[in-house]
């Protein structure tokens, strides 16, 4: 098995509180590294998701400033279809990246 998935398996399981003790101390030094705190904040933050315990709340001026920052933000424009040729949006890569 790949070190990082079982590492941020044994995080998931911390994080649950299903982690066996022989796995404590891994799981635990991989919380000192920036990846395994990422994926600590992640794994609570499903959690609380799943759970409908999200805060859900923004912070003060947030809708301001996206509006703000939407309206500075250039019209997008498609690219024209080749002449005699629909655009296909199979063709188009999408925007969303996930982890």
């Amino acid at each position: 098995m790949d070190t990082q998935k079982r590492l941020h398996e044994n995080i998931s399981a911390l994080a649950d509180g299903e982690l066996a003790d022989s796995e404590r101390e891994l799981a635990l030094a991989a919380l000192d590294t920036a990846e395994g705190q990422a994926a600590w904040r992640a794994y609570h933050l499903t959690g609380d998701v799943l759970r409908d315990q999200a805060s859900g709340a923004l912070s003060d001026g947030f809708g301001a400033s996206l509006a703000a920052r939407l309206a500075a933000e250039p019209a997008y424009v498609p690219a024209a279809a080749p002449a005699g040729r629909a655009a296909d949006p199979a063709e188009t890569p999408a925007d969303v990246i996930l982890p």
